[in-house]
Parts: C-alpha cells; structure tokens; sequence
C-alpha cells in the first residue's frame, strides 16, 4: 500500500538536514520501500522539508520507517503527517 509522508522542517534548521543528509540517503536506499521522494524548496530554493512515498504494509509500517528516519532521529521536522495515497498516473 502506498503512502505519502510530508514532512516540514524546523526554522533555522537546514545545517541539521545537511550534516544528516548522508545518512538519509542511505536509509532510503536500503530500506528498498521508497517508490519516491524530494525535498520541499522554500522561496530560495534550500529544502525546507520532505515529500517521500512509502510502499509498505499498512500505517503503522510508515510510522515506523518515518520514526527510523535519520532526519527524524536529529529532530530536523517540525510537522509530519502520513496519508495513504493512491496512484493514479505515472508509474
């Protein structure tokens, strides 16, 4: 089942998202559920929050992979909201 994770940054906290910005890479990759995902970009064009698409189980399976996240774990969000989502075009 998919699912959209939107999360929002802190203010003044893009030094965090670059200093973790490896490692959320690599939780991507390896967690092999991630059908998509990017950066919001604010008026300046620096991210200011995540827009991620989840291929997994149920719910609480998103919570937990959103909970593992390394940009989760440095407390970089401010906001996170997690929406089943249903894909109607692209593939």
């Amino acid at each position: 089942m998919l699912f959209a994770l939107m999360a929002y940054d802190k203010e003044g906290a893009l030094d965090v998202r670059k200093e973790n910005r490896p490692a959320h890479l690599d939780y991507l990759d390896s967690t092999g559920v991630v059908k998509q995902a990017g950066p919001f970009l604010d008026a300046d064009g620096n991210p200011c929050g995540s827009l991620i698409v989840l291929d997994v189980a149920d719910m609480d399976a998103a919570q937990s992979w959103a909970d593992n996240d390394p940009y989760a774990k440095a407390g970089l969000f401010r906001d996170v909201q997690i929406k089943a989502w249903k894909q109607v075009i692209g593939a």
